[in-house]
């Protein structure tokens, strides 16, 4: 009797405890009410848009048929997964989409790095300004457009560069149908397109630097590149790993819109990526299923990559992405 009463003493403070961190809750709750107010439209998008579609990956393990619906199509398990892994152009595509993705990591992902490195080092503020802006500019221009541009400039029939080629005497070249020239071509579209958007970040990150440190560095006689060197960089390296490791997730995720415009016939060898692939299975041959398990793979490739890529970077000091 007297061992349950001591029991029952030594509930009450916890309870009465965690009824005081719920009223502290509710407390810290409505005083900030405004600022969950103002992330609400965001976390109802990412509700709606991103986590209630994934109830469609269910057909990825089913024989999916639009009149039966989910809940009245076969389960087949497994099947569409065997088929993909054992597709005979399957490697192909896979080995298409990662060598376009090395390409993007290789030479893309640094140049926003050193233009924002470079544009900080302009020290006639309305140069700077017009520089930023002429390169923010082709991001806001559809791939459509940007197909189109590369298309007049490179097109045999009066194209500017071909038409260049000729005029020194050498031989005109066909870009467009050339599967030797589809890479080189891809990776500098994406560079002109996004180089000078993907600044941004950067440029904020380098505006946060105390600028006691270049004062201290340069009284120290420190040249410009030694500062950069000693001071920029590091302080930048955080934001870099954190984008790296982003960019590490989509891997698998080139953009479909921007190869489809590249992509024919005579260049498919080389053009041919996971994207594509699941366009032509998925909407023109109508096989749905096979398609929704193509875009699981790629999620779960994506994912496992950031959560190894994250924890990596927390191994060498870094915060990581989470």
């Amino acid at each position: 009797m007297r061992h349950a009463e001591t029991a029952g003493e030594a509930a009450a403070p916890g309870l009465s405890l965690k009824t005081r961190r719920d009223g502290e809750l509710w407390r810290r709750l409505r005083r900030n009410k405004w600022l969950y107010v103002m992330i609400l439209p965001g976390l109802l998008y990412f509700l709606i848009f991103k986590y209630a579609p994934m109830y469609g990956l269910v057909i990825s393990f089913q024989d999916f048929k639009p009149y039966k619906g989910i809940a009245g199509s076969p389960w087949v398990g497994l099947k569409h997964f065997e088929r993909l892994f054992t597709e005979p152009d399957f490697l192909q595509i896979l080995g298409n989409t990662l060598i376009l993705f090395g390409m993007n990591l290789l030479f893309f992902f640094p140049i926003p790095i050193v233009l924002a490195l470079l544009l900080n080092e302009v020290r006639v503020s309305s140069f700077k300004r017009t520089v930023q802006t002429l390169i923010y500019i082709p991001h806001f221009m559809s791939w459509v457009i940007i197909a189109s541009i590369s298309y007049v400039m490179l097109t045999m029939d009066g194209g500017i560069v071909n038409e260049l080629i000729a005029y020194f005497g050498f031989q005109k070249v066909n870009f467009l149908l050339s599967p030797e020239w589809f890479r080189p071509m891809y990776i500098l579209q994406v560079i002109w397109r996004e180089a000078g958007w993907g600044t941004i970040i950067y440029m904020a990150a380098i505006a946060s630097i105390d600028t006691e440190q270049y004062e201290a560095a340069r009284m120290d006689g420190a040249a410009r590149f030694r500062q950069i060197w000693h001071i920029t960089l590091p302080a930048i390296r955080g934001v870099i790993i954190v984008l790296l490791i982003l960019k590490i997730g989509d891997v698998l995720e080139l953009g479909f819109e921007h190869v489809y415009l590249l992509l024919n016939s005579m260049n498919r060898r080389v053009a041919e990526i996971i994207d594509t692939y699941v366009y032509t299975a998925g909407l023109r041959q109508q096989q749905f299923s096979y398609s929704a398990a193509i875009g699981l793979f790629k999620s779960f490739i994506g994912l496992l990559l950031v959560v190894l890529a994250n924890r990596l970077a927390r191994k060498m000091g870094e915060d990581g992405v989470y």
